[in-house]
């Protein structure tokens, strides 16, 4: 039983160890401070200006319920900001631990924000 116990701990914790290494990558793919990824609220503030959302979508993240949408929403847009489809947003949600580091350590290029609104900045700034 206490083997079981330590082979779960490893597992985990090379798990853990392996997400916030992609966390970080991404971070520095888009251009952002890597250790940004490992502070906790800043990582998430970082990540809004990732995907070019606003800030006010912190409070929706930490009401319950709402913050399951929220963050499933910033995924997707997380995934587009790679140049990714709603698919490997799936692969984001259900395999977080082979699709975040594909995402990182893979050929995916950040292409920038978007979201509705950052497309519309962008568009605004072009006239």
């Amino acid at each position: 039983m206490e083997s079981f116990v330590l082979i779960f701990f490893l597992i985990f914790f090379g798990l853990t160890v392996l997400l916030i290494a992609a966390h970080w990558k991404l971070y520095v793919k888009a251009g952002k401070p890597g250790w940004a990824a490992i502070i906790p609220i800043y990582n998430t503030i970082v990540l809004l200006e990732i995907i070019g959302k606003p800030m006010i979508w912190i409070v929706w993240m930490i009401i319950p319920g709402v913050n399951l949408i929220f963050s499933i929403w910033a995924t997707n847009l997380l995934a587009k900001s790679f140049g990714k489809d709603t698919g490997y947003t799936l692969g984001l949600i259900f395999l977080p631990f082979i699709f975040y580091p594909a995402l990182a350590f893979g050929n995916a290029e950040y292409i920038g924000p978007q979201s509705s609104e950052a497309i519309r900045d962008r568009d605004l700034n072009k006239l």
